[in-house]
């Protein structure tokens, strides 16, 4: 997938703002709704974006404070977002709100001014800014996908979900390393219908034996683990794929538990 930097910036601002005016035009105790991740509210859910994106704009001026402050937060134990939650839940939403513009703000304008191919540190692999993008692409998504989901609302439709799952086609060794299982030298064949149009959005050889196929926003659900594949459209053929799907991650950090699955539970 050729890098355009530019619509992959307007991408990450359309979530953002389109976000933002969910946020605002909820009311103070809309805030305290519970949201599909155990134990955290939609406050929860914005101080985290909030937060990373200031971890995200240190690594881009000051990667040995950036440094340190990971170091810090990974020492807390694979549960550190939880605590970032937790510490900062007696702010208003008023003030998370604005924590968040602003902080997104800033970071936006760092990012449109740096060398996407630059190499940035991060709590995972280093990685190259404009990977740093689409992962603040990627969890403003599925933050925000549970904030939608608290909410009863729509998530619209992005054209950003092209590279959220460009992402979690990249995190394939990734996830595997992360459960600590053997990377598959088998290929899997991604092929995922556009949301907005007739395309269909391809990865992998055509003939691969295992296939993951259907909706692209049912994959970038299921790779963000915001939906139990079972939840889902998609077709999952092969055990190389079906294995893979079951512990896709295409964030950072320690392996997620998922979501359950609700057609399992019916």
């Amino acid at each position: 997938m050729a890098l355009d930097y530019p619509a992959l910036l307007r991408d990450l601002e359309q979530e953002t703002e389109r976000l933002i005016d969910c946020l605002s035009s909820s009311s103070e105790l809309a805030w305290e709704s519970a949201t599909p991740a155990p134990g955290w509210t939609i406050r929860d859910q914005v101080s985290h974006l909030a937060y990373f994106d200031d971890c995200a704009h240190l690594a881009l001026t000051d990667a040995e404070r950036f440094h340190t402050e990971a170091a810090r937060l990974t020492a807390l134990g694979p549960d550190f977002p939880d605590r970032v939650a937790e510490a900062n839940r007696h702010l208003p939403s008023g003030d998370l709100l604005t924590w968040f513009e602003e902080s997104r703000a800033r970071l936006l304008t760092a990012f449109s001014t740096d060398d996407p191919r630059r190499r940035l540190p991060w709590f995972g692999p280093d990685m190259s800014v404009a990977s740093s993008v689409t992962a603040r692409l990627m969890e403003t998504w599925a933050h925000g996908q549970d904030i939608y989901d608290a909410l009863g609302a729509s998530h619209p439709l992005s054209s950003g979900l092209r590279s959220i799952a460009h992402l979690g086609v990249s995190t394939f060794a990734f996830a595997h390393q992360l459960h600590h299982l053997a990377v598959p030298t088998q290929p899997v064949r991604v092929e995922l219908d556009a949301p907005d149009s007739d395309e269909v959005w391809i990865w992998g050889p055509a003939d691969a034996a295992d296939r993951v196929t259907g909706p692209a926003e049912d994959f970038v659900l299921a790779v963000t683990q915001r939906r139990h594949c079972d939840d889902t459209k998609l077709t999952i053929t092969g055990p190389v794929a079906s294995r893979w799907m079951a512990i896709a991650q295409a964030y950072a950090g320690a392996p997620g538990t998922g979501r359950p699955s609700r057609t399992s539970a019916r």
